[in-house]
């Protein structure tokens, strides 16, 4: 739709360079090749191609060491010493270190055998703990460039804690372990950078990343928010429920808040604010719809496969628990926008301004058709490492016979460059993470932890879960949501689990804290992003974000305390739970924005008008709230209580409601 005027939205920008513009060719070359080689060493695992053809099957480690050995070395060459995206001349000590990242992992991938055979984690030869040290502060090193100082720190402390352990206060004192031993369990064993997250980067990740980038640089973006607009776009408020569909689906591509927020928001907000949306309202919307997208199966972001990993369930059965909560979360975030419309009076676009949905459907068909092949093999073929890379196959194989979007030879090696960009990144981050695992699992601290705080919360499950609550949105705002993840599931998880707790629950109620910070004051990046597109008050943009997002504070509670409402249960079970809580979420949403689904604005005095909302907040939370033996209270005395709190709110607001407004 790139020749359409109006609100339609064209190709995606991908740059005329790509993310590498500014490099010298020489880097560029470099970046794509080792992007290539990393693609094909991990499809020729995954696809077990080895096996099938009778030739060389390399060991986990070998896989593990080549691809850190291809990716890692990447991120000295496009970030600077600051962090920032490379825009010039490499300096000469970024190529050493560039050099080294490559070099050091290579070589280990060469020796593997002797290292697992000889148990280097522990009795390493001279020159490997020497090469360790040096292999443990790269990885520090590219974890700093990609993800920031916070991280950085976090990882840094943590790595090095095995041998300050007998100094640490309280339940953090453990027997401290030599340093030359730490630097040995880090980088040749199988718990640290080669442990849980880098097996699921290297199993998993890497081609759902694969199917995003080339999602991305077909247009499907675009596509996303055409269709988007086409069937949304004239309704009561439409760019606000455009923003909830279109970002839904991006950020459950893109895996990112941020790159969801600036990919789709740069249509969605200007829309927004044309028809009558305050701007900090519109910032908040977008960052609310782009913060679930994460969380918005079939391609949720990499915490979810990170997640399989951990707990080893497939990811098929995260997909199906996941569903749920995120569609009442939408739901929720649907309900408000529409009742902000209707109270404010905020209409749709002229449709002679929006596309048709059979235009938008002719020309992008072929993205739904990949979704549903990759649908279709992650639910019922399960194969979930596969399923991405036929997607992608398939995606690119129609874009090359369209006209439309068909790539060149330059577009070729920028998709390529951009893949091997976003698997760098996300290697680097994964491997730093990693450290926090080894660390724990070396100084023995991984079950005692849970222990002291199960003893700590004196067996109260309500006091662990706000206590993860808690921790959960802290570390959010300071790492990322992946790494937020994987310290609770070390720390916190086994605790919350030996409590009697559902796993799938537990680590799916992290996940989701995990990812409040991002609509949340004082951080809120995802709201900020949002409010730099409005122009609007970062602030006021997060409290308005924090206002409509608010089911989400909820909803993990919800979950964990009855798992009916991911689906884990009986049917006639899950089904009562799940429309009683899209009831509550309707009388929430009702109570948030002052006006009802088939009663209209609560209008009356401002006391019997707050009133009336409360009573409805209240009366949508006892109707969602799913009982159990927890809470002492039963689903039918939660819903009696709910209907009679609703019962008092709508008579309230019946016999305040004005003829005026009648």
């Amino acid at each position: 739709m790139a020749e359409s005027t109006g609100m339609t939205a064209g190709p995606d920008d991908t740059g005329e360079r790509g993310l590498t513009a500014g490099l010298s060719g020489p880097v560029r070359a470099w970046i794509a090749i080792a992007s290539a080689l990393s693609v094909t060493i991990a499809v020729w695992i995954m696809f077990g191609l080895g096996h099938a053809l009778g030739l060389y099957v390399p060991l986990e480690t070998e896989y593990l060491y080549c691809l850190i050995g291809l990716l890692l070395p990447l991120v000295f060459l496009i970030n600077t010493v600051s962090g920032q995206r490379r825009s010039g001349a490499v300096p000469f000590y970024d190529g050493l270190l560039a050099a080294a990242a490559f070099g050091i992992p290579i070589t280990f991938a060469v020796v593997s055998d002797a290292m697992l055979n000889e148990g280097w984690e522990y009795t390493a030869p001279p020159y490997a703990k020497v090469l360790s040290y040096v292999m443990w502060a790269l990885v520090l090193e590219a974890l700093r460039r990609s993800a920031g100082m916070t991280i950085f720190v976090i990882c840094a402390v943590i790595s090095l804690y095995p041998f300050y352990a007998d100094w640490a206060p309280g339940l953090l004192r453990a027997q401290s372990t030599a340093f030359d031993i730490t630097a040995g369990y880090h980088i040749f064993g199988s718990e640290s950078i080669l442990g849980v997250p880098m097996n699921a980067f290297a199993t998993l990740v890497i081609g759902f990343l694969i199917f995003g980038v080339a999602l991305q640089y077909t247009g499907g973006g675009a596509f996303f928010l055409n269709l988007a607009f086409a069937l949304l776009g004239t309704h009561r408020g439409g760019p606000g429920k455009v923003a909830i569909f279109s970002s839904g689906l991006m950020g459950s591509m893109s895996g990112s808040v941020i790159t969801n927020v600036l990919t789709t928001g740069v249509m969605s907000i200007p829309a927004m604010k044309r028809v009558g949306f305050k701007p900090a309202y519109a910032g908040g919307v977008e960052a609310c719809a782009s913060t679930g997208g994460v969380l918005m199966p079939p391609v949720m972001g990499a915490t979810a496969f990170v997640m399989a990993t951990f707990i080893e369930m497939p990811y098929s059965e995260i997909v199906l628990a996941a569903a749920i909560p995120s569609l009442l979360y939408y739901a929720g975030l649907f309900l408000q926008i529409d009742a902000y419309a209707a109270r404010h009076g905020i209409k749709g676009l002229p449709a002679e301004e929006l596309p048709s949905v059979r235009t938008v459907m002719k020309e992008g068909w072929y993205f739904i058709a990949v979704f549903a092949l990759l649908v279709f093999m992650l639910l019922y073929l399960q194969r979930e490492a596969q399923a991405p890379f036929y997607a992608s196959l398939l995606l690119i194989v129609i874009n090359q016979i369209s006209p439309r979007h068909r790539w060149d030879r330059a577009k070729l090696i920028r998709f390529v460059q951009a893949v091997g960009t976003m698997l760098a990144e996300l290697a680097a981050l994964l491997a730093g993470v990693g450290l926090i695992i080894g660390a724990l699992t070396l100084s023995g601290k991984v079950g005692s932890i849970a222990y002291e705080l199960v003893a700590f919360a004196g067996d109260n499950i309500f006091l662990l879960l706000v206590t993860g609550a808690v921790t959960s949105f802290i570390l959010g705002m300071g790492m990322t949501v992946t790494a937020a993840y994987i310290f609770l599931a070390v720390t916190l998880a086994p605790a919350l689990t030996t409590s009697g707790l559902d796993l799938m629950a537990v680590h799916l109620f992290m996940l989701y804290w995990g990812m409040v910070s991002f609509i949340t004051p004082p951080v809120s990046l995802g709201a900020f992003a949002a409010a730099s597109i409005a122009r609007s008050d970062p602030m006021k943009t997060g409290l308005q974000a924090m206002r409509l997002g608010s089911i989400i504070y909820f909803l993990p509670f919800f979950f964990v305390l009855n798992p009916a409402l991911i689906g884990r249960g009986p049917a006639e079970e899950v089904l009562m739970v799940v429309l009683s809580a899209f009831a509550g979420i309707v009388l929430i949403a009702g109570g948030l924005q002052g006006y009802l689904l088939g009663f209209g604005v609560i209008s009356g005095g401002r006391l019997v008008s707050l009133a009336c909302r409360i009573l409805l907040i209240l009366s949508g939370i006892a109707l969602a709230l799913p009982g159990n033996a927890t809470l002492g209270l039963s689903h039918s005395a939660l819903l009696g209580g709910g209907a009679v709190l609703f019962g008092l709110a709508l008579a309230l607001a019946w016999i305040a409601r004005s003829p005026r407004t009648a």
